[in-house]
């Protein structure tokens, strides 16, 4: 199951040229359910695996997003809000292959609507092995609501995978199974940039140390990922790739390893998972996962590559 609490409809374009004043002739738009969560459960369906999407949704965007989710295969499961559902918009200048994304904040969540998204997880969790909760917070939001959402659910047994970053990181205590910041995300969290090793290692221990989760996926863009428990960490380089747009790519890193974990994988192959579904994800229009039958060549690629490196991987045993 995900959670997104920030959803969006994403619309994207390309125009010739990005310029100011002047009409800009797009070209026709492609829109996307999007959101944290929400990708994750695309990827996740794309590889085969029942997942079911769990957000707020209000006014006409967000029944559109409603049937957008549903057209991907996965099972919808909304929680109505007065204010309207977001809309994202991406344009791609073709004249220099660069993307500019305008990003809203989207509606404002009232307390006893809170309410009914968590009571809507606590109904559907029953059987579920893995939680992605994944996004920003919307206006209004309680800043501690992942925690709020993660002892909730702490006695079903559901292990909680999580993917955020600002005040609702910093207000993580417990539980979580899985965080997945980005390198800047976790240099944000500790107040200062994270450019070497040895600090990323010490600042990913701290969010284990402190008992908020049990295992930290640090997304590293072009430089890889790296995977960090209490005892041992490993290094995984990325997949050379051609960008077509880099929204999700992080969702879908998320939705991959959790996949990978739901198939009984060992936690460095379905890592490699999740870094194959997010390269694939860089090859798409929009927001859109990659194909699943590409997730999978990729991630034979990768098994090739490390092999190959051998005994040059960054890895440090317990």
């Amino acid at each position: 199951m995900t959670l997104t609490m920030n959803p969006a409809v994403d619309l994207a374009t390309c125009v010739d040229k990005v310029m100011p004043i002047d009409k800009m002739r797009c070209t026709t738009p492609r829109f996307d359910p999007g959101g944290g969560g929400i990708n994750v459960a695309r990827t996740a369906a794309g590889l085969g695996v029942e997942v079911t999407a769990v957000f707020p949704s209000g006014g006409l965007h967000g029944r559109l997003l409603e049937q957008l989710v549903r057209e991907a295969g996965v099972p919808v499961r909304s929680v109505s809000v007065a204010e309207p559902t977001r809309e994202n918009v991406a344009v791609t200048d073709t004249a220099t292959g660069e993307q500019y994304r305008f990003v809203f904040r989207g509606p404002r969540i009232t307390a006893p609507e809170q309410h009914r998204c968590l009571a809507e997880v606590e109904r559907a969790v029953r059987g579920v092995r893995y939680l992605v909760a994944s996004g920003t917070l919307p206006p209004g939001a309680s800043p501690d609501f992942y925690q709020t959402l993660t002892d909730l659910v702490a006695e079903s047994g559901v292990r909680v995978v999580l993917d955020t970053s600002g005040p609702a990181l910093r207000t993580m205590r417990h539980g979580v199974y899985l965080i997945k910041p980005s390198v800047r995300e976790l240099g944000d969290y500790v107040g200062h940039p994270l450019t070497e090793r040895a600090e990323q290692l010490s600042a990913a221990r701290t969010l284990i140390t402190s008992g908020m989760t049990e295992i930290v996926l640090l997304s590293l863009g072009a430089a890889g990922a790296l995977v960090v428990t209490r005892n041992q960490h490993e290094w995984f380089p990325p997949i050379p790739a051609r960008v077509r747009s880099g929204i999700g790519a992080g969702d879908a890193m998320v939705g991959g390893t959790t996949v990978g974990l739901v198939r009984g994988y060992s936690l460095a192959d379905a890592v490699r998972l999740g870094i194959a579904a997010a390269t694939a994800a860089l090859a798409t229009v929009g927001t859109g996962p990659g194909r699943p039958e590409h997730i999978d060549e990729l991630y034979r690629e990768l098994v090739r590559i490390e092999a190959a490196a051998g005994a040059d991987k960054d890895r440090t045993p317990g």
